[in-house]
């Protein structure tokens, strides 16, 4: 087939391999335009899509909007048998979904309609979900709501958002190879209308532990944060970003130390923290942090 790809994250850049290594021809890639990064932000970083497209020779656009006109008759010039979508970030108008011969799939990182929007895999692990997984969905102008034509289901267990989001993102793309292999005998079915929740954009603001909340709580919280933008608290004006942590026994004020060791006594429960990262420092075990820099019993984080 003749592929348009659009992504821009980590997350899609197994798609795309897979496409390629399938023996589709990818025609174009687009992605977002090159952020600020680098030392200072002072360089312009291209996205990891960006990276791989062109590191295997696909041409790159990266356009700040599909509403124009111009860009949408680029777009169709392509001559498309499908686009991919996955992660890409920009909403595609109505002409853009409907100048590919077969339209538009999307890789979507949930089994809809539950998470449909910006942020399917840190919202399910903060619902305490036991499960996710992918769905390849025709799109249509509506937020993920279009049908779906596959579905893979995974457990969550403790996974943290990064290790979901790479196992998602591989059994992701292999899902759409099959799919796009089959095309012609999968049947789109409608979404149902029970069960639809949304995914909103993540607020870095979420980020900071509610200690008066239950420790299994905080702990999705601590794994869904992971690895950006971190869940974290602050001490002595401090901010300290929690890498991993378990939820244990024990009681007391939320928010403070239960031991020399910590142990933070939470709404209901208390969290053990095991790995950590100060301010301005490399990530470390809580051990080694505090052999350190200690933070006795009775510490009170916020």
């Amino acid at each position: 087939m003749r592929i348009i790809f659009m992504g821009t994250p980590e997350f899609a850049v197994p798609a795309l391999v897979a496409l390629v290594e399938a023996g589709h021809e990818v025609v174009a890639a687009y992605t977002q335009p090159p952020r600020p990064g680098g030392r200072r932000g002072k360089e312009l970083t291209p996205s990891p899509v960006h990276r791989e497209a062109q590191t295997r020779g696909i041409e790159v656009r990266h356009p700040v909007s599909l509403k124009g006109v111009e860009a949408q008759k680029e777009f169709a010039a392509l001559d498309a048998d499908i686009a991919v979508v996955a992660a890409y970030g920009l909403i595609l108008p109505q002409a853009v979904l409907d100048a590919p011969r077969l339209g538009c799939l999307n890789i979507h990182a949930s089994i809809l309609p539950r998470w449909r929007g910006a942020a399917p895999i840190q919202r399910a692990i903060l619902a305490g979900d036991p499960t996710t997984g992918v769905t390849i969905m025709q799109m249509e102008a509506g937020l993920d709501t279009g049908p779906m034509l596959a579905t893979l289901r995974t457990t969550i267990d403790r996974k943290t958002a990064g290790e979901l989001t790479a196992e998602l993102a591989e059994r992701g793309a292999q899902l759409l190879i099959g799919t796009l292999r089959d095309l012609a005998v999968h049947r789109p079915v409608r979404q149902p209308d029970e069960g639809v929740t949304y995914a909103r954009k993540i607020d870095k603001a979420e980020a900071r532990i509610d200690f008066t909340r239950a420790a299994d709580v905080v702990e999705r919280q601590v794994r869904a944060f992971m690895p950006v933008p971190g869940a974290f608290f602050e001490l002595d004006g401090e901010r300290y970003k929690v890498l991993a942590a378990e939820p244990v026994e024990g009681s007391g004020d939320p928010g403070t130390t239960l031991d020399d060791a910590l142990t933070v006594a939470c709404g209901s429960g208390a969290l053990r923290i095991a790995r950590i990262q100060r301010a301005g420092k490399p990530a470390m075990e809580a051990a080694d942090l505090l052999r350190g820099r200690p933070i006795e019993a009775g510490s009170r984080l916020g």
